[in-house]
């Protein structure tokens, strides 16, 4: 039996790349995964894996037809582009808008780099991808933790809150002016026939006592629940 009918010359090659392309990202899944992320460890792993395989088959998949043909003009950049411009959409499905609060923005900018180096790796670029995968590592892991030490003063205080649908926003509005607080924005979305969201920011660097704030905005009638993220 003939076995190159079934595998390609470059088998082992072809191993090595896909295997390396999973290492690489699943170390950025796994750092997401620790985070407790919505796009984790095999997310990662599986769109790394698969720009590697997309970039294999425009690197080798088309020799043959090549070989057989000498006017064919070969694009080994026109698969790679494709997946760069289709990764986009599985990002997006990470990015949580609440109000005025956005997550996964990190974690969809996360998943589009592992594209890119899943490519580079289908590529053979080695150490471009593992100098990238360094990099991305340190940005996730350890420019995260000087975010959180620098520039947590500068936070916004945000409360959120679901109320009956007949609730004056003003009577809400009321408790904050009560403290002296000025509000920046506040949001609203009817979630149902029965119930909508506010969302409301203050201005940063204002001092109040939390705990009797939202102890006043506990007794208005109509409030169902809150929180509050500063």
């Amino acid at each position: 039996m003939d076995w190159t009918y079934f595998f390609h010359e470059d088998i082992l090659l072809f191993i090595f790349r896909l295997f390396f392309a999973l290492i690489l990202s699943g170390l950025i899944g796994f750092e997401r995964e620790v985070k407790n992320h919505s796009a984790g460890f095999r997310t990662h792993i599986l769109v790394g894996v698969g720009a590697c395989l997309m970039m294999l088959l425009s690197l080798y998949g088309f020799e043959e037809f090549i070989d057989e043909y000498d006017q064919v003009r070969f694009d080994p950049a026109r698969i790679p582009s494709y997946v760069i411009s289709g990764i986009g959409f599985l990002g997006a499905g990470t990015i949580i808008v609440n109000g005025m609060t956005i997550r996964g923005l990190t974690t969809a900018a996360s998943i589009w780099t592992v594209a890119g180096i899943g490519l580079v790796v289908g590529a053979g670029m080695y150490d471009v991808a593992t100098v990238t995968t360094i990099l991305v590592l340190l940005s996730l892991v350890f420019l995260n933790k000087v975010e959180k030490e620098k520039f947590n003063g500068n936070r916004k205080n945000v409360f959120h809150f679901t109320i009956d649908k007949d609730l004056q926003i003003n009577i809400v509005l009321a408790v904050f002016d009560r403290f002296g607080l000025h509000v920046r924005k506040f949001d609203i979305v009817a979630l149902d026939s029965e119930k909508k969201k506010i969302v409301i920011e203050l201005d940063k660097h204002q001092d109040f006592d939390r705990t009797a704030l939202l102890e006043q905005l506990i007794d208005i009638e109509g409030v169902q629940q809150f929180g509050h993220r500063s």
